[in-house]
């Protein structure tokens, strides 16, 4: 199944609205009877479902979720990303239509509707026979866990969307009603407890090699993530504490069973050093011990192509452009903030403006290329990222802001003419430990007040659980102080997500579920001039690249003007 993943055999494409609904597959014309015939089939069903789960290397027109936040600009002004924040976004100009994700929906359903029963009469006399029944018994489980995924999706994007879990006609998809955003929490919350129970902490001893599958881990991590999402500002305006406290005991049993490990019952889930780290979101699947799920997909340098600096032999064409804003949440070594005013801290006095990427996290490096640092390694020269330098403005497509991805482009991949590519895989990470560590973090302090509590459902502070991500090996950032108040904490949380888990898609959604969009319009970046050679000086002058619009309706995606059409019973969210 690990190179079904990446190319699917079977596409039975069934879409929820309209009369799109079809019972067959335009280039294999098997029908939905035929489908559901052998058990390759059902295997290659369930594949299919599994290719419905989000990949960002190229959401919008090539660009990240995250050129629509204040991570990065989208260097290409004709791409539709922009559209998120220049006033062209609408319920007509839907730009990242998530509706798409019923079709998985419906998959699902109709999945766990053919799949009940079945025993492959023809496969008994099979050597491998149990060992296929036991991989087959996890397969509805695995649809499931997907249905569920599918759901957090709509649900964060839409707030309350219809409820699906069986097949429906075309004149019942088109009669649907939406619930509510804590309803489809609920039901999020309960699929994943009952999967928990049921499947596997790994694939390796049932099927060897099997990666990418949904797993115990998968089920647990992803319900952490919906009631912590169901307990911030955007759906709990009241700030209940309950929610936060339920949120942060599904983190907790989480991070339990995780400290057990693998041999003990547990989950095989570490905290890698930070070269470890790197290899999760390029290659190395199997080879990561805090990889919670990802999606594998086949060797290529096409991201490259993208992101790469211009001016480089080959060509990139910049993509992502890192914002100064992402770049000054790095704190210095010390643990103190590089940027005045954090609202947490002062600013450490080590900060040289002059020298600004000097005793930064090294989280930074790994992340983002800054002027005259030596990437792509492959080329072995320094980024020029001055004005005039070969990678810096005026060029057509020198990045804005002064600064280029590096987070999940290989810096080790030739664009040259000549040089070819290995095999291998990438992976784009959709959770990891990390996440579900912050989560806790999170949870906890707005839950409880208390960032060295511990109770039955604590199993360790809030203060610990970001200690263990940022004292991964190659990181070594000291721990947050024991003298933050609550709310100091809360604002240095805020800002670890923003580092650990940047180019991840979370700061984009982060950004709405704590309703602080008009505090992101700012887009700032540095203009930088060379002033002297052997050795290259520079200066560095902060610049505002754009102001953009966030209004109050955008915290929530607009119902795609095209559904209502279909079914009068969708009512828009507000402001659309």
């Amino acid at each position: 199944m690990k190179t079904k993943i990446l190319s699917i055999s079977i596409i039975i494409t069934l879409f929820v609205s309209g009369c799109n609904f079809l019972d067959y597959d335009d280039s294999t014309h098997y029908t939905k009877e035929t489908a559901f015939e052998t058990f390759e089939r059902h295997q290659a069903f369930l594949t299919n479902i599994y290719s419905y789960l989000p990949v960002r290397y190229g959401t919008i027109d090539d660009a990240l979720r995250s050129a629509a936040s204040d991570e990065a600009v989208f260097v290409d002004r004709s791409s539709a990303v922009h559209n998120f924040y220049n006033g062209a976004w609408s319920a007509v100009n839907t730009v990242d239509d998530g509706w798409q994700f019923f079709s998985g929906i419906r998959q699902a359903n109709m999945f766990l509707a053919e799949a009940a029963g079945q025993e492959f009469d023809d496969l008994k006399t099979h050597p491998d026979y149990n060992n296929i029944m036991q991989q087959y018994r996890l397969y509805p489980y695995e649809a499931r866990f997907l249905r569920a995924y599918f759901y957090f999706e709509l649900a964060r994007r839409y707030g309350a969307v219809p409820l699906i879990t069986t097949v429906l006609t075309e004149e019942q998809a088109n009669s649907v009603s939406r619930i509510s955003f804590d309803q489809i929490i609920e039901f999020i919350v309960s699929e994943c407890d009952a999967l928990a129970e049921v499947l596997p902490a790994s694939f390796s001893q049932i099927t060897g090699q099997d990666l990418g599958r949904a797993t115990k881990g998968a089920a647990m991590a992803l319900k952490s993530r919906a009631l912590l999402y169901a307990a911030s500002p955007l759906h709990n305006p009241d700030n209940d504490p309950e929610k936060w406290r339920r949120a942060a005991k599904a983190a907790g049993e989480m991070i339990s069973i995780a400290q057990l490990g693998l041999n003990a019952g547990g989950l095989n889930l570490q905290i890698p050093t930070l070269a470890n780290l790197t290899n999760t979101w390029n290659r190395n699947y199997a080879q990561n011990t805090e990889l919670i799920l990802g999606v594998l997909r086949p060797n290529s340098r096409d991201f490259e192509q993208l992101n790469y600096p211009i001016g480089i032999v080959g060509g990139g064409s910049t993509g992502h452009a890192p914002t100064q804003n992402l770049v000054d949440a790095y704190e210095m070594t010390s643990g103190l903030p590089a940027r005045p005013n954090s609202g947490y801290e002062e600013q450490c006095p080590n900060f040289n403006p002059a020298n600004p990427y000097a005793g930064r996290d090294p989280r930074l490096q790994n992340a983002i290329a800054r002027n005259n640092e030596v990437w792509p390694t492959v080329y072995g020269q320094p980024l020029e990222i001055w004005y005039g330098g070969k990678s810096g403005k005026p060029a057509a497509f020198a990045s804005p802001t002064g600064y280029y991805m590096k987070k999940y482009v290989v810096g080790t991949y030739e664009l040259r003419p000549g040089y070819t590519l290995g095999q291998g895989t990438r992976t784009w990470v959709l959770m990891r430990y990390s996440e579900v560590l912050l989560n806790y973090a999170e949870a906890v302090i707005e839950g409880y007040g208390d960032f060295e509590l511990t109770n039955e459902d604590l199993p360790i502070t809030a203060r610990e659980a970001v200690r263990r991500v940022r004292a991964r090996g190659g990181v070594a950032m000291p721990a947050f102080p024991e003298s933050l108040t609550p709310e100091q904490f809360k604002l240095k949380l805020r800002n670890e997500r923003m580092v650990e888990l940047a180019f991840e898609d979370h700061r984009f959604w982060d950004i709405r579920r704590w309703k602080i969009g008009p505090e992101t319009t700012e887009i700032r970046g540095v203009d930088i001039v060379k002033t002297g050679d052997d050795p290259a000086t520079f200066t560095y002058t902060p610049i505002v690249v754009e102001n953009r619009i966030f209004t109050d309706n955008m915290y929530f995606y607009p119902i795609p003007q095209r559904e209502r059409l279909l079914n009068p019973n969708l009512t828009q969210n507000n402001g659309w």
